[in-house]
């Protein structure tokens, strides 16, 4: 049986969907943008501030499942513009070990929600 996971730590869903689904021992994540769960809006100043809330609200989902980064194996991130990729990835890389990193994609696409310029999500086993 599945276990669906909410935190009010991440946004909450605006569809038929989920924040996660965990299934036996596996997470399985929606896609983040930076929505700050707060306030409800997106936080877009920067990239580098928008991945941080992005990373953020993963964090939210993560905890909420009993999880840590440590436990994420694959990641999917979306970005509207290939030529953020490097402070995407620093941003991105500061949450994780560089040795026990996920396997991972970086998918430049034309459109996000709210006109966000990242996604990111997760699958993560305990």
């Amino acid at each position: 049986m599945k276990k669906i996971i909410f935190t009010e730590n991440a946004p909450a869903p605006i569809g038929p969907y989920n924040q996660a689904v965990l299934k036996g021992n596996t997470l399985y994540t929606s896609g983040q943008i930076a929505i700050n769960s707060s306030t409800g809006e997106l936080v877009s100043t920067n990239i580098e501030t928008e991945t941080k809330q992005v990373m953020q609200n993963m964090k939210g989902v993560l905890e909420a499942a009993g999880m840590t980064f440590e436990n994420v194996v694959k990641s999917t991130i979306f970005i509207m513009n290939m030529n953020d990729f490097g402070t995407i990835n620093t941003v991105y890389g500061s949450y994780f070990n560089e040795k026990t990193a996920p396997a991972r994609e970086t998918v430049q696409v034309v459109c996000l929600p709210k006109n966000a310029n990242v996604e990111i999500s997760m699958i993560a086993i305990l």
